[in-house]
């Protein structure tokens, strides 16, 4: 089992930055190779990918991210972060951290999640 707690989520003006954590407890993402990865969820629509790194530190980004959106892993600490730059209104929505075995955008792949953390962008 792997234990995943998100923070620092909040409220950021249009423009502003914000630095997602994730940390990982029980079975420990640098032991088993996980890849770790990002997903976000508005109300009333799915969860949508935003980033995965794989324990070697190979990155994949959604589109609507890429270039403001950095994903990291400190697999001596056990954490994820997602530094999240020229954030916008549409960027608003809950952000999950998750853990699964291999690459993928799809949700279903991961088999373990976090509990969320809101992020709003608005002025």
């Amino acid at each position: 089992q792997v234990q995943l707690v998100e923070s620092g989520g909040g409220l950021v003006p249009p423009g502003g930055s914000l630095r997602l954590s994730c940390a990982a407890s029980g079975r420990t993402v640098t032991n088993y190779e996980l890849v770790m990865a990002w997903f976000r969820q508005a109300p009333g629509k799915e969860r949508e990918f935003v980033a995965l790194i794989s324990w070697s530190g190979g990155t994949d980004y959604a589109g609507l991210v890429k270039g403001r959106f950095t994903i990291s892993r400190d697999n001596a600490k056990n954490m994820v972060y997602l530094q999240m730059n020229s954030l916008k209104p549409e960027d608003t929505s809950v952000y999950y951290c998750a853990a699964g075995g291999w690459r993928s955008r799809r949700p279903d792949d991961y088999n373990y999640w976090g509990q969320g953390t809101q992020v709003t962008v608005s002025s």
